[in-house]
């Protein structure tokens, strides 16, 4: 079990203030870790990390991972058994307005985190995190294996290919063998949940219309998805952490993690349940097709989660109306019932692995 491994611990987050990254500090401390967070900023308001008052709940360094000498201090002053590096520029528009902060941030961040890790002389287990952008995307239909091509035609899937290569050469070059550190790499995409107050992410953009009786206006309604709650991913990269620290093999080696085919969506079908929720009587009313498409967006992009089944016998857990009730109960409960919702966030984490026990997932037995 998760508690088995982090409790006591000392757990490293990069990238803490983050939508995904507020979620991982929430449930990391329920397993009993003692969370050190690491982050430039807080990228949104209003954010996960603030409305949930994380600051004064776990150990915070403010500072940018582009810088070195501050990354090193982080490291060495704090001796972490875990790393989480989710530090990165997420958002694909922010990427074309401002592609040297994103290269920067998501391949030289990347870079400092490992070259502080290979002059840490303690075990340690870093979970190093990019997403499904780093693959070549070719747009066909089948899911994206680990071993497929990386790449990418735009400038925040190039810049996560080139931090997967900086994770590879670092790996061969340093970690591979008679080093305290393992390392591992985590992929995935279209998360979604409450909390997420990002620049152009759906989801974010449709309950804050709705919270004020509009509709949301859409680009691309018939992209299609394989949304995914952003506890899933989060599960697979803690028990990911957990399985490295008891097993060399696994070293090195990268893994997707992602929903059942069947959970694929369009944006329309997405918004449709979503909205009901909303009071929204049909879907006509609560969105508004603008058509205006300012920058490249590809229209499939699945991964193959094979790998993370057979190795780590790991796989997604909430059906997708499972994963529509818990961002529509979060997201009402912070417009409308104004709820504690740190307790709110904590309830979720806890009937998601409440619900992984009694679907026999090995991480929650």
């Amino acid at each position: 079990m998760l508690s088995e491994s982090y409790k006591g611990k000392k757990v490293l987050i990069t990238g803490n203030t983050g939508f995904k990254g507020s979620w991982l500090t929430v449930w990391l401390l329920n397993l009993g870790a003692d969370v050190i967070g690491l982050s430039r900023d807080v990228p949104t308001d209003p954010s996960m990390f603030d409305v949930l008052q994380l600051k004064s709940k776990i150990k915070h360094y403010q500072g940018d991972v582009t810088d070195l000498s501050f990354v090193k201090e982080v490291v060495e002053k704090e001796s972490p058994d875990f790393v989480f590096h989710l530090a990165a520029q997420a958002i694909v528009s922010t990427s074309y307005s401002d592609p040297c902060d994103t290269i920067a941030t998501n391949v030289i961040g990347t870079m400092n985190v490992l070259e502080a890790l290979r002059e840490y002389t303690k075990p340690c287990v870093a979970i190093m995190i990019t997403s499904d952008k780093c693959y070549d995307n070719v747009e066909w239909l089948w899911g994206y294996r680990e071993t497929d091509a990386l790449g990418g035609k735009d400038i925040y899937s190039g810049s996560k290919g080139a931090a997967e290569l900086v994770i590879k050469s670092y790996y061969h070059s340093f970690f591979a063998k008679a080093h305290p550190v393992k390392i591992a790499i985590g992929r995935a995409g279209n998360v979604i949940g409450g909390g997420d107050w990002a620049k152009d992410r759906i989801v974010v953009d449709s309950v804050l219309s709705w919270s004020k009786g509009k509709p949301v206006e859409i680009r691309s309604p018939k992209a299609t998805r394989p949304w995914q709650h952003v506890l899933e991913p989060l599960s697979g990269y803690l028990w990911l952490g957990a399985s490295l620290e008891n097993n060399e093999a696994l070293n090195g080696e990268a893994f997707n993690f992602g929903p059942k085919a069947e959970q694929n969506r369009t944006v329309v079908e997405l918004l449709a349940d979503l909205s009901a929720d909303w009071g929204f009587n049909k879907v006509e009313d609560a969105i508004r097709i603008t058509g205006n498409i300012p920058f490249h967006e590809a229209g499939l992009l699945k991964l193959n989660c094979d790998k993370a089944l057979f190795l780590l016998r790991w796989e997604s857990n909430l059906e997708y109306q499972e994963t529509i009730r818990f961002i529509s109960n979060w997201y009402y409960s912070y417009y409308i019932d104004s709820k504690d919702m740190y307790e709110l966030t904590l309830s979720q984490i806890k009937e998601y692995e409440t619900v992984a026990q009694q679907r026999g997932k090995i991480w929650n037995p």
